[in-house]
């Protein structure tokens, strides 16, 4: 059972890890104003922050703990982790075809479903009890969220209602609580060379996609602009690499459960962002969502931190550089 002090650095990892991936809103845009499609920039994003790891791995590990663990891993957890790689392509692919199909605070709306998702299953499948504290934060952090995207739609005419591209939304969703609720069959390989993988077989996927719908000049355009190359180098490393590592430590030090509500910080720090750099105003609405949110966190980590036992144990694995 972890402590009350593990649960409070586990919950800061997460929190840092929403942070991060919140931010690739407005990273995103700057590449498509740049010229480069969506499909060319899970590539670059991905397989940017695949190769950021390896070099970490192969410079911090000792042997046998950075990829020699894939090799000495169980049949169970390297076949949980060629399934990871699939299942974060979904997630990926899934949400850029809504954004192209539907407005994107809908598509959005559909995605941050997941967290009651991962609640759900792991009450049904008896991994985390789901009692009435967690059930009132998990409600708190869901109307924050949607506080948050639907806040900023603006008038009912800019709204693009198009039932297949909720319905992938909704799939990105169900892709990311499969991530979540099959990442423990992997626990046995660090956090760290497991999301490399991942991240590796992700770009893989992604770049097959571009391809074959006609995106290799895309695919190709950041080798001759530096500046686009620059910004998905960073992308990479800070919103993909790194907060990935954190978003799966998290899982193993808090919980699936507490990790997906504290997940829905990411749509607050992506609208703030927004309104900062790309001078996106914040509407009332979206601040008091965003007020919903830290009060659901702060309820949810004040219950967690006197848990009794029953709750599920998670595999404390360290992060990058550790043993």
């Amino acid at each position: 059972m972890p402590t009350a002090r593990s649960g409070l650095i586990g919950s800061l990892i997460v929190i840092a890890a929403a942070t991060l991936f919140g931010a690739l809103g407005v990273t995103s845009r700057f590449a498509y104003d740049a010229g480069l499609e969506p499909f060319a920039f899970v590539t670059w994003r991905a397989g940017v922050g695949a190769l950021g790891i390896a070099l970490v791995v192969a410079a911090t590990r000792r042997p046998g703990r950075g990829w020699g663990s894939i090799r000495s891993a169980s049949p169970q957890a390297r076949r949980g982790l060629v399934l990871g790689a699939f299942l974060a392509a979904g997630v990926n692919l899934s949400m850029f075809l809504s954004f192209e199909r539907t407005t994107i605070a809908l598509a959005l709306l559909g995605f941050y479903t997941y967290p009651a998702m991962v609640a759900a299953a792991s009450s049904i499948l008896g991994r985390e009890r789901l009692d009435l504290q967690r059930l009132v934060a998990l409600a708190l952090a869901l109307v924050g969220m949607a506080a948050v995207v639907l806040g900023g739609l603006g008038s009912a005419s800019a709204v693009r209602l198009d039932a297949l591209g909720i319905a992938l939304g909704l799939a990105a969703a169900a892709f990311q609580t499969a991530f979540v609720l099959t990442s423990r069959g992997f626990a046995g390989i660090p956090a760290d060379v497991s999301v490399g993988a991942i991240l590796a077989g992700s770009a893989l996927v992604a770049a097959v996609v571009s391809i074959a719908s006609g995106g290799t000049t895309a695919l190709a355009l950041p080798l001759g602009d530096l500046p686009l190359l620059g910004l998905l180098i960073g992308v990479g490393l800070f919103a993909a690499a790194l907060p990935s590592v954190m978003f799966l430590t998290g899982i193993r030090w808090v919980g699936a459960v507490r990790t997906g509500i504290l997940m829905l910080f990411e749509p607050v720090v992506g609208v703030a962002l927004a309104a900062l750099v790309l001078a996106e105003g914040l509407a009332p609405l979206q601040v008091l969502g965003g007020a919903t949110i830290l009060v659901a966190a702060l309820l949810v980590q004040r219950g967690s931190s006197g848990a009794s036992g029953r709750e599920e144990s998670p595999a404390v694995v360290p992060l990058p550089g550790g043993p």
